[in-house]
């Protein structure tokens, strides 16, 4: 048995009242089209419902994603311009050192109730 879904807004948050300005002001926007279709599946998935497809979700998240960061952080032009010499050309100061890898931790919840004394 499915529960009801009911999708509730606040119609005075910054992020409904951008999509609202974004479709009155183009009915077609396809950005705004996605968006508001992530901001649907994301509140299925904090309501605690699992979308139909994880990974469709993960993919609208990441083009939201890219969206949103495209600039942001780029390297410029020139550094880009600028060929590196071929390994065997290389002298030992000149050829690449490996950044430092980092190794992640995965911490599981505490419920409220099991605290440790």
């Amino acid at each position: 048995m499915k529960g009801r879904r009911v999708f509730e807004i606040n119609p005075g948050h910054p992020i409904i009242q951008n999509l609202n300005a974004a479709c009155r002001a183009n009915p077609n926007n396809e950005e705004a089209l996605r968006a508001i279709d992530l901001l649907y599946d994301a509140a299925l998935v904090t309501s605690g419902f699992t979308p139909e497809n994880p990974a469709q979700l993960g993919g609208k998240m990441y083009e939201m994603m890219n969206s949103a960061l495209a600039g942001k952080w780029s390297v410029p032009a020139a550094e880009i311009q600028h060929e590196q010499p071929l390994a065997a050309e290389s002298t030992p100061e000149q050829q690449p050192t490996n950044p430092e890898t980092y190794e992640a931790e995965v911490v599981e919840p505490v419920a409220a109730g099991s605290k440790k004394q």
